[in-house]
């Protein structure tokens, strides 16, 4: 599952751990991407620390590894700007794509509130778009995830040939062995939750500060490009 930051993402990866039938990975490339660009993350020595740094060893494990006994879905939380150029993009094919959106009025007045100014590469946008079109796979938007939870999980579950099991709906709070070890600097809200607070989809999204437009202007093409194959229901 291909998003980028403030998108619901891990709403939806304690969706798909809540089944009986489904094992989890979280943010599997984190540690690569801290290492290759130098970036100064909130607990950066331990992301590196927890994780291969290096994508090979990483995307050959992805998908590789047996599934434990029980277990036939092997979900897998990716940033999409994790995926630096220097990613072999063919390494990706045994892996099935799938892809959260968000439409990036909303993803910028989110993202705003812990970084003042953020960068394109930052959201990930321009690598989600190039994924989806050498790849393929379905596309959810987080406010249809958010207007009408059980509609959409239905519908992603049928675009990838599973069946639908109503626990995906909720979860006991707290935080779960399968969290990153940045968990702590990001995932507050997420461990306090139960499950999707529905939103109505028609919410306008709140004004941007000016300094954010001539961004918005870059975001918007990407998500618009993936925006028309995303799933109705």
């Amino acid at each position: 599952m291909w998003s980028g930051p403030r998108t619901l993402s891990t709403a939806l990866l304690r969706a798909w751990e809540n089944r009986p039938d489904t094992v989890v990975v979280d943010e599997p490339l984190y540690a690569f991407y801290l290492a290759a660009t130098g970036l100064d993350h909130p607990g950066r020595d331990e992301v590196i620390a927890s994780q291969p740094a290096d994508w090979r060893t990483v995307l050959r494990a992805l998908a590789r590894d047996p599934l434990p006994p029980g277990a036939s879905i092997y979900y897998q939380k990716h940033m999409t700007h994790h995926l630096l150029p220097s990613v072999d993009r063919s390494a990706l094919a045994p892996l099935r794509h799938a892809f959260l959106i968000r439409d990036p009025r909303w993803l910028l007045a989110s993202y705003a509130l812990v970084r003042a100014a953020p960068a394109l590469d930052d959201l990930g946008l321009r690598q989600q778009a190039e994924i989806f079109e050498g790849f393929g796979g379905p596309v959810i938007d987080s406010a249809d995830l958010l207007a009408a939870p059980e509609a959409a999980l239905r519908a992603l579950c049928a675009a990838l040939g599973v069946p639908f099991i109503a626990a995906m709906l909720s979860w006991p709070p707290g935080p779960r062995d399968s969290d990153g070890v940045w968990a702590p600097y990001w995932y507050d809200s997420v461990r306090r939750s139960t499950g999707f607070v529905p939103v109505a989809a028609a919410a306008e999204p709140p004004a941007l500060p000016p300094a954010l437009h001539p961004l918005l202007e870059q975001c918007l093409p990407y998500y618009e490009r993936i925006r028309k194959y995303k799933l109705n229901f």
